[in-house]
């Protein structure tokens, strides 16, 4: 993917990002952008609230992330290793920083 092609999804995604989270924390400005649908499909639980949020701004921050990696020109190469990115990992997941060895090792790590 190249970079504008990607730039283009990362800010969509952070778009709709921005609009989640503020939905989340309840943002009176975000609350009225909402869609009858959205209304409707109100979150009563604040842990799963609390839950969601937080898994929404880790995801934001990757989007960040990718973002100045394109604008440092180092956007498609693992963070880790230096070595590219697969192509449809990149299509699937703009926001990746790493190959898939290496985010393998990352996760078995956890």
């Amino acid at each position: 993917m190249n970079d504008a092609t990607a730039r283009v999804r990362l800010e969509s995604m952070l778009s709709e990002l921005d609009r989640s989270i503020g939905i989340l924390r309840g943002d009176p400005a975000a609350l009225r952008d909402r869609s009858a649908a959205d209304a409707g499909s109100d979150l009563v639980d604040a842990d799963r609230n609390q839950a969601m949020l937080e898994v929404a701004t880790r995801h934001r921050r990757s989007v960040l992330e990718a973002l100045r990696r394109i604008d440092d020109g180092c956007y498609g190469l693992c963070v880790d290793c230096g070595r590219p990115v697969p192509e449809g990992r990149l299509e699937a997941r703009p926001e990746a920083s790493r190959c898939v060895q290496c985010q393998s090792r990352r996760e078995r790590r956890r």
